[in-house]
């Protein structure tokens, strides 16, 4: 993905995690139940643009924090 677009996704998701009130502690719980092994670390990292999101974690978050694609993608 484009360094600039994993960014503003990146950005996106703490936007909504934080209009939820979620941690970045608490997405990660919800996200490791799920099945996706991700710490909190990684959560953070994801909210920089400093890592890539994988197809499955995208789905969950958009599920975990009650969101549409739309969105979620709306950079």
């Amino acid at each position: 993905m484009n360094a600039d677009f994993e960014k503003r996704f990146g950005q996106n998701i703490r936007i909504h995690r934080e209009k939820t009130g979620m941690t970045q502690e608490l997405l990660s719980a919800k996200l490791q139940l799920n099945g996706c092994d991700i710490t909190r670390s990684a959560v953070a990292k994801i909210e920089v643009g400093q890592r890539h999101v994988y197809p499955d974690e995208i789905k969950l978050i958009k599920e975990i924090l009650n969101i549409n694609y739309d969105e979620l993608f709306n950079i």
